[in-house]
């Protein structure tokens, strides 16, 4: 041994020079490599697995669902959300000529062409009936089994809109220096937008969209909400266009990690997640928008 190292020290020094740390670092790998083999074998053997660190960035207030797992029932044995004998009843809506199918579909496509996002409000009031309309139309949308898996929340109070306006502007001031990027801050310039959204004040009501992932029923047994995701964008969908429909403005925005902050501002259940945040109004008598064009019917639709 002793004269392959002095071999080795006379013919490759560099090798002899960092032999020690090379040999401390297999001596690490073997040993990981043992204790994963190890692991395995217990899981195999007892049937469970080693708890996974939990890596998922979430909002400032907000809580991995599995925070929430260990205080809550088990949903397994809970009834179905709606009876396997629920009633089917007739439906038998009045069938349009195809004059009078085209006639409306143009004539709808022609006033939902006129919506645009408006940030520039007018401070006049709006009837808050109004308002409950245009939620209750955002409520006839289809959602996975039925589950409506949405909150949305009103806000007037003036108090509580400035209240939102410092959160999201906090927030937003980060987002645009640091954590958006050069490429996406370039991106958004035609807009003309930045961290400051004076309209979270000036607009007559904001709606927060929230999405529900479970529900407790009045048993205390949580209820999965099915496509919570996709239903509450819906909703949404249908929500932008019953405001635009009374003749009202909005802008989509989407308060990037402030989420958590709002929902204890509005003290919402822990099931609740921000979606969208919607200053609705007139738009100011000097409002402007971007000059934009919408594609093409043969951009966006394949016919096969």
């Amino acid at each position: 041994m002793d004269s392959n190292w002095t071999w080795i020290a006379e013919n490759a020094p560099l090798l002899a020079a960092y032999l020690p740390l090379i040999t401390a670092l297999l001596v690490i790998v073997v040993t990981l490599l043992g204790v994963q083999r190890l692991l395995v074998i217990l899981t195999r053997t007892t049937g469970s697995t080693p708890p996974a660190k939990n890596t998922t960035r979430f909002d400032k207030g907000e809580h991995p669902l599995s925070e929430f797992d260990e205080e809550l029932p088990d949903e397994s044995t809970a009834p179905p959300l709606h009876s396997a004998d629920t009633l089917h009843i007739p439906y038998c809506p009045e069938r349009l000529s195809e004059a009078e199918m085209l006639s409306r579909s143009k004539a709808y496509y022609e006033e939902m062409n006129k919506r645009r996002s408006v940030r520039e409000f007018s401070t006049d009031p709006v009837p808050l009936e109004v308002i409950e309309n245009i939620v209750r139309m955002a409520g006839t949308s289809p959602s996975g089994a039925h589950c409506e898996p949405w909150t949305f929340v009103v806000v007037k109070d003036s108090k509580i809109k400035s209240q939102i306006r410092e959160i999201v502007e906090q927030e937003e001031y980060t987002n645009y220096d640091r954590r958006m990027g050069d490429k996406w801050v370039s991106d958004l310039k035609f807009l003309n937008t930045d961290h400051d959204k004076q309209y979270l004040e000036e607009a007559p009501y904001l709606i927060i969209v929230m999405k529900q992932q479970y529900h407790l029923g009045d048993n205390g047994v949580r209820y999965s909400h099915y496509y919570y995701e996709i239903s509450t964008a819906i909703a949404a969908g249908f929500l932008l266009t019953a405001i635009h429909n009374a003749g009202l403005v909005t802008v989509t925005t989407t308060p990037l990690n402030a989420g958590g902050a709002l929902r204890d501002l509005l003290g919402r259940p822990a099931n609740e997640k921000v979606m969208l945040l919607l200053p609705v109004g007139y738009p100011a008598g000097d409002a402007k928008v971007p000059g934009v064009t919408r594609k093409p019917l043969e951009e966006i639709m394949a016919l096969k």
